[in-house]
């Protein structure tokens, strides 16, 4: 047993939303009961207590889109990279970095990610992977990291003929291989996805080989129009737009989730709608790529299925929630404009996406739950409670306040001290790792 307690308690439960002194005790796997402080403690004495000190207890984060195979980018400069697009921006940078990567270097990618992942208080990832330097083995690579550190983790591989069709039929049984494993899987922890990089770099062979290689149990993760010039390429190569040509290749439906979608129009979100398809948004890889603002506020407000990521750009959900919150006030117009849509894309759709794959409920402190549960360093100078955490968290927060994360009933942190992992130790082969790939790539 296992008690988090002397907290103000954030449940995300609507039918006990909160608690100014509340404790959360788990059993195993499990969130068994919330209470008070004295009841929980009272009623499980013998049970293992962590005290969070009158911080904030609330669920672990989810991140609904990243990129583990970007972890070694940061500082990183590139002889001769000068992009003038998003096109230039790919290439130049991610597929260059991408192309380069070794097994090894994939391995400690997501020590690296899911390490901070932890520090900032996700337990759940979802990730699309690319490593055309090595693709055979390398979700398989990931999930181990994965299964060390605690994370809950869906996984998936990019799919892309940039590099030729030998190289894409690889990365479909890649895919095909792992969610194969994935689905005998009986952990709750793993699951995988048929992952595409974008239609403008997919031939019609290669969705037709990935939709024979795909189990029905599970949907794609495919990047869509992120930038403007995979549009042009739909409509010049198939006189389609690009949600039409994904829904003619069966791609929509329940389990499949869509990155950015934002050349989208709405023709296209009915689509979406219709076949409930999922869609995650990722604010800061948007606009540190200058693509464009998508019309995020407008899907939430069809009812569409609309989470947030991160897209490797940060693993910080609380540092996305921030910038998305600012970017569509500024984008519309609208002083108004968020306020609502972006702390449920974050708090409840997550969970609701995640769900679609793993059973245990998420993102919620509640009987039966999964025991993800994270502590908050947060003193606020004004009231908090269920009718404002949400502002307490946009003005007040930031994911390295977080103190303690438990990942499925393991506490993988405590008081900023990583329990899974030799934090020193992984941060220096990580960078052992890093120094070879820039060599590689720079000569």
């Amino acid at each position: 047993m296992l008690v988090v307690g002397n907290g103000k308690l954030v449940t995300r439960d609507s039918d006990n939303p909160y608690l100014a002194d509340g404790a959360v005790a788990m059993d195993g796997t499990k969130i068994v009961e919330v209470g008070s402080t004295g009841d929980i403690r009272k009623k499980y004495p013998t049970a293992e207590y962590i005290d969070a000190k009158q911080g904030v207890i609330m669920p672990a984060f989810i991140n609904t889109h990243e990129h583990i195979y970007s972890a070694m980018a940061r500082g990183l400069s590139i002889k001769g990279y000068d992009p003038k697009g998003f096109l230039d921006i790919l290439d130049g940078q991610w597929w260059t970095i991408d192309r380069h990567l070794t097994l090894e270097q994939t391995k400690y990618s997501a020590v690296d990610t899911l390490l901070s992942s932890i520090k900032n208080g996700v337990t759940t990832v979802f990730d699309h992977h690319a490593s055309f330097g090595h693709i055979t083995d390398s979700l398989f690579t990931i999930a181990d990291v994965a299964k060390e550190l605690g994370i809950r983790a869906c996984l998936c591989y990019e799919v892309s003929d940039r590099d030729g069709m030998d190289k894409a039929r690889e990365s479909v049984m890649e895919n095909a291989n792992f969610i194969k494993y994935a689905l005998k899987d009986d952990t709750d922890m793993i699951a995988g996805m048929m992952g595409m990089h974008a239609q403008f770099t997919v031939s019609d062979e290669t969705f037709d080989l990935a939709a024979a290689n795909k189990p029905d149990e599970v949907g794609y993760h495919i990047h869509v129009a992120e930038g403007i010039e995979d549009l042009h390429d739909c409509l010049q190569k198939y006189g389609k737009r690009i949600v039409d040509r994904l829904y003619d290749h069966n791609v929509l439906g329940e389990k499949t989730l869509l990155g950015h979608c934002i050349y989208i129009n709405p023709h296209e979100m009915e689509l979406i709608k219709d076949t409930d398809t999922m869609v995650v948004h990722n604010p800061e890889s948007n606009m540190g790529n200058a693509c464009g603002c998508p019309p995020t506020m407008e899907l939430v407000h069809r009812y569409i299925l609309c989470g947030l990521g991160t897209d490797g750009y940060t693993h910080d959900m609380i540092e996305s929630y921030k910038v998305a919150n600012i970017l569509h006030k500024h984008h519309l117009c609208d002083a108004n404009a968020a306020w609502g849509e972006v702390p449920k894309m974050l708090f409840e759709n997550n969970a609701k996406i995640a769900n679609r794959y793993f059973k245990a409920p998420l993102g919620v402190l509640k009987e039966g739950a999964a025991a993800d549960v994270i502590v908050m360093n947060y003193n606020p100078p004004t009231e908090l409670g269920a009718h404002n955490i949400n502002a307490h968290i946009l003005f007040g927060m930031m994911g390295h306040d977080v103190v303690t994360t438990i990942g499925n009933g393991k506490v993988l942190m405590q008081d900023r001290e990583v329990k899974v992992i030799d934090e020193e130790k992984a941060m220096a082969d990580i960078r052992q790792e890093s120094a070879k790939l820039w060599k590689s790539i720079n000569g």
